[in-house]
Order: structure tokens, then sequence, then C-alpha cells
């Protein structure tokens, strides 16, 4: 079981928003409703869970990049650390227009970035006049400020996470754009028809964001650690395929 309902409740993840703020998409993922809140139902959230689990850990054991996102400020330190922590990318800071649908441009300010921190380190500053190196200092802050998290990723994700697709549309339409399957957390004010791997729970509070956010983490670890496994097995087959070849080749001889 990839969480428990102790677990979910503890970390108050079946607090929706108030219920003039909802989507009546939600209507199947909501348990009832407490003080103007909705509640949503856990056993929901343990299915989506789940599913969006076994999902991310599938991408994962395939190689594709993984794109952790969540620009709210409650969701930032978990979105940077937890992806971090597993080896996937992230955005915390800013959507920019065009991050997936223009990759290529996104990786032209990439590579800049790359630039200005290649002439920090070989001393170029120190040969710069004081005011260039302010400048170059200020737009490697702003680039590094938005691009940071995605300064190593080689192309398009395989998946997206997200945390609150309301916030982050711009980032869902591109993905549903290019075809990329996303996984968010869907709280009630939302439309869960945008996401492919629907868990839904509470996007507002740091408890619940960081569970949450912490078990795809694990799902993206799980799948690299299948990877691993697979091709350190290819690798010894093919090993011993050689040696069966080189073994053959000194008999013919």
């Amino acid at each position: 079981m990839v969480a428990t309902i102790k677990e979910l409740l503890e970390a108050g993840v079946h607090f929706g928003h108030q219920v003039k703020r909802w989507h009546p998409k939600m209507k199947k993922y909501i348990f009832g409703e407490k003080n103007g809140i909705y509640i949503i139902d856990l056993q929901k959230t343990l299915k989506g869970l789940e599913d969006a689990y076994n999902f991310m850990k599938e991408v994962s054991s395939t190689g594709a990049p993984i794109l952790f996102v969540g620009t709210k400020k409650q969701s930032q330190d978990a979105i940077q650390e937890e992806s971090t922590r597993v080896g996937g990318f992230y955005i915390n800071q800013r959507w920019l227009g065009g991050m997936l649908t223009n990759f290529f441009t996104i990786r032209k300010s990439i590579e800049r970035l790359k630039k200005i921190d290649t002439m920090k380190a070989d001393g170029t500053f120190e040969l710069l006049p004081k005011r260039e190196v302010a400048s170059l200092e200020k737009e490697r802050a702003q680039l590094e400020r938005n691009l940071s998290g995605i300064k190593d990723m080689p192309g398009l994700p395989g998946a997206v996470f997200i945390v609150d697709p309301k916030k982050e549309r711009i980032a869902i339409a591109e993905a549903r754009k290019l075809a990329v399957p996303i996984v968010a957390i869907v709280d009630t004010n939302c439309d869960p028809d945008e996401v492919d791997y629907v868990i839904p729970g509470n996007d507002d509070a740091i408890r619940a964001i960081k569970l949450i956010t912490t078990k795809m983490a694990d799902a993206v670890l799980e799948g690299r650690e299948v990877l691993s496994k697979k091709t350190a097995e290819e690798a010894e087959k093919a090993e011993v395929e050689e040696k069966i070849q080189q073994e053959e080749a000194e008999i013919q001889k």
C-alpha cells in the first residue's frame, strides 16, 4: 500500500475548499460537507494515489525525465526537495510560457545560464568591468530562479506531476497540447477532466502537499531502481553472450 488513511488524515489531505468555491465535476470525489467546507473522500484519494504511483513508477522505469511543478508558496519547498532527491526536474518559481511547447527556445536560455556560470567559474568575470559583471550577475540570478530546476533536463518529460492544476493552468495546457501525461493533486475547486491521473486532495496545506509529493518521488525512485536492475541484467547477459561467442571462435580454430 502506497499510503494509509491515517497518514492522509493526519496531513489534512481530506480538507477541500469552501462549498461556494467548488467545481461540479469534483462531486464524485467529495465525501460530504462540514462547516462550509467540502470533505474529500479519502478512499478515492487512496485509489488515485496508488494509480498515480504505479504510473509514475512505470514512466520512470523507462528512463524518461519526470517534471515536478508547483509554484504556489506552500508547494515550493516540497517540489524542489523531493524532485532533487530522486533525480527529477522541477519548476517551483514561475512557469514561463512555452516551457514545454517552445522547449527549443527555453533551451537557449538554459545554455545562456550555463555560459554565464562558466564565465564566473573560469575567471572571466575578473577581467570584465564591474558594471558588466553586475549586469551578468543580475541576468544569471533571474535565469537561475526560473530555470535551475530544468537546467539538465535532456528533453520533454515523460510525465508531469502538478500541485494545483487551476493555478498551473498554463502548464496543464502545454502538457495536454503535447500529450504529456499529467498527474496532479486536484482540490475541490479544480476540473479533474484536465488531468490524466487525479489525486483528489488538499492542494493548500503544506503537510498534505509534502506527503503526496513525497509518494510521487518515491515512485520515481522505485522506477529508477527497476531501470538500473534491468540495465545491469542486460549488460550481464551481453557479457555472457560475448564470452560464449569467443569460446566458440576458439573451438573453431
